[in-house]
């Protein structure tokens, strides 16, 4: 089962929930802003792996973050792909605001 660390401040994570309502598949979520435990969880995947690199850079948190068996993207389409889903449409996006960064929004 795909497994989804997200937090419902997130403008990506949000959208990505709203497509999995939609499309009716089932997926586990990790709120990293739920609890210390979640937040630790994925700290620790966080701090252990190299796909987050760039993302720390540019001053990003890395989610959603999408992990399924030993794979782990941040793009949504690869991670829909991991279960026979279609690429997001742009009507499948509910809000149409920039994501953010400490740096600010892009």
């Amino acid at each position: 089962m795909l497994k989804v660390y997200s937090s419902d401040i997130c403008v990506d994570c949000r959208n990505f929930k709203a497509i999995q309502k939609n499309r009716g598949f089932e997926v586990e979520y990790v709120d990293i802003t739920e609890n210390t435990m979640n937040l630790r969880e994925f700290l620790g995947i966080r701090d252990g792996s190299s796909i987050f690199d760039e993302v720390k850079q540019r001053g990003g948190i890395g989610i959603p973050l999408f992990v399924m068996d030993d794979k782990m993207t941040f793009d949504i389409n690869e991670a829909l792909s991991w279960m026979n889903q279609k690429p997001v449409e742009d009507d499948e996006i509910v809000e149409k605001i920039m994501a953010c960064s400490i740096h600010g929004c892009k």
